[in-house]
């Protein structure tokens, strides 16, 4: 069984072609600006509207494990830590103000929908995208996959991380990947805590131990203001990126498509009020690496 929260088809910015990419949950980072926050924790978790609720307080008497009270200002608080996943309050919240994010399937099911569309694929030299949260946060999910179709579709891993203890086990099927995506946000392991509540070494080396394996990797840089969007930290990165052999590299601008999920997640979004990048705000970033003779692909995410 795999635990989920999108498969997106006709995916078009996590690799080339058309794409359907799977979403898995669980991600060891803690991203302040992360677009994908309900990607983070390996559970099952419920998303409230504050707009619809009604406030009668039907949740709060449903939840077997008392993981949802009502505060005196009559919204609701979920407490991820007891929350079971049942989705009892999902089911009867007659305002529809919850939601959830977490769904379980198995390998065959996955399967099913991403050969679903194998045409386009192969007409644009397309395939899957494995990502999340963390691509290989359910390794075991991942290696079913792609051996279960690895004659039919073309397939991309992204990776935050990369658990160094996964190596021995990508070693087996490296063959099955096109591309690993590897996100690099910051040189500096200091900086790269302050943003991500991780530090940098682990993922620095396993980046480097993925290009050593001869398979296509490519860096993705996410230019996050105030945190890695000066000249001096694209100079770090590409110094970095020439480091451990990186042949190119794509930037991702800060956008704020995320923000809602936060509200919905009751948790605080650092970026609230941060406008959004776009390539033009980022030419003269692009030209540290462009003379680091990187060939630059440059999309949004």
């Amino acid at each position: 069984m795999v635990l989920f929260f999108n498969i997106q088809k006709f995916s078009i910015h996590d690799g080339p072609g058309i794409r359907t990419t799977v979403f898995l949950k669980g991600c060891p980072l803690r991203c302040k600006w992360c677009a994908n926050p309900e990607s983070q924790l390996s559970q099952v978790q419920i998303l409230y509207d504050k707009e619809k609720c009604a406030h009668c307080g039907t949740c709060t008497h449903v939840c077997p494990n008392q993981a949802i009270s009502m505060g005196d200002d009559s919204y609701v608080g979920i407490d991820p830590s007891k929350c079971a996943g049942c989705l009892q309050c999902v089911k009867n919240c007659p305002a529809k103000a919850l939601s959830y994010e977490g769904e379980a399937k198995d390998v065959d099911e996955v399967v099913k929908v991403c050969l679903q569309d194998i045409d386009f694929y192969e007409e644009s030299g397309g395939g899957v995208t494995i990502s999340g949260g963390e691509g290989m946060v359910q390794p075991d999910f991942v290696k079913a996959l792609t051996c279960k179709i690895k004659k039919n579709i073309r397939f991309i891993l992204r990776l935050r991380q990369l658990d160094i203890s996964r190596k021995r086990f990508l070693e087996n099927w490296l063959r099955c990947l096109t591309c690993f995506c590897f996100d690099v946000k910051h040189y500096d392991s200091d900086k790269h805590y302050e943003g991500t509540h991780v530090h940098n070494e682990l993922i620095i080396e396993n980046l480097a131990w993925a290009i050593s394996q001869g398979i296509e990797v490519l860096p993705r840089i996410p230019v996050i203001p105030d945190f890695n969007d000066s000249l001096d930290d694209a100079k770090g990165i590409a110094t970095l990126l020439n480091q451990v052999g990186a042949k190119k590299v794509q930037l991702l601008p800060f956008h704020q498509f995320g923000e809602n999920k936060y509200h919905l997640l009751g948790k605080t979004y650092s970026y609230e009020n941060v406008k959004a990048l776009h390539p033009e705000d980022l030419t003269d970033y692009q030209r540290i690496f462009f003379r680091c003779r990187y060939r630059l692909l440059f999309l949004t995410f």
